[in-house]
């Protein structure tokens, strides 16, 4: 007699969150010494290697929105206090100065942007969905492989989670502009690399 197996089920096992204090304090033991880290809703997850490829787009990304927010501050690479997560995405334009961060990290942003290469599926499924519920109301993955510009706006809730009602993509040869500066276009080509 032939059996049919039933399909596995999946277990879910316990997970234990971090708070942003005890990631902090992680840090400061030198837990994370010499590995790039982010505290995504109490996960600490390894952040990608980044290419030479991925750091040049991300450089000419920030010098062409730090010319178009002069109202604003562009920063790098740098966290964002969005509650249980500490997202560390590669470009965030963020209300006011920068010295208004000088003792804690903004909690909202005008803009994010993520440059992906092997994290392009983390970003759209991950980060989409965590900063579309922080009410960040831009949020572009500049997709190296694909050449091209995803732009997500209008953060609404969706489901059971978070999310944007508009996804957009810019390929080479098309125009793009944030959301809060429509007046500063630019050509996708010079954003990506040729």
């Amino acid at each position: 007699m032939v059996q049919t197996l039933e399909k596995p089920k999946t277990v879910t096992l316990p997970r234990r969150r971090f708070t942003r204090e005890e990631y902090y304090r992680m840090a400061e033991l030198g837990l994370f010494q010499g590995e790039r880290v982010e505290l995504i809703e109490g996960d600490i997850i390894q952040m990608s290697p980044v290419s030479a490829e991925h750091v040049t787009c991300v450089h000419r990304l920030f010098q062409w929105l730090f010319q178009v927010f002069n109202d604003a501050t562009v920063r790098i690479q740098s966290p964002l206090n969005l509650g249980d997560s500490e997202p560390e995405p590669d470009i965030a334009v963020v209300p006011g100065k920068a010295g208004d961060y000088a003792h804690a990290h903004p909690t909202t942003a005008l803009l994010v942007v993520e440059v992906a290469q092997a994290s392009l599926e983390y970003d759209r499924e991950v980060k989409a969905p965590l900063y579309a519920r922080a009410g960040i109301p831009e949020y572009w993955i500049v997709n190296l492989d694909g050449q091209c510009i995803e732009v997500y706006r209008d953060p609404a809730p969706m489901g059971e989670g978070f999310g944007y009602r508009s996804r957009r993509i810019y390929l080479k040869g098309e125009q793009i502009a944030p959301l809060q500066k429509p007046e500063a276009s630019v050509n996708v080509d010079e954003l990506l690399l040729a």
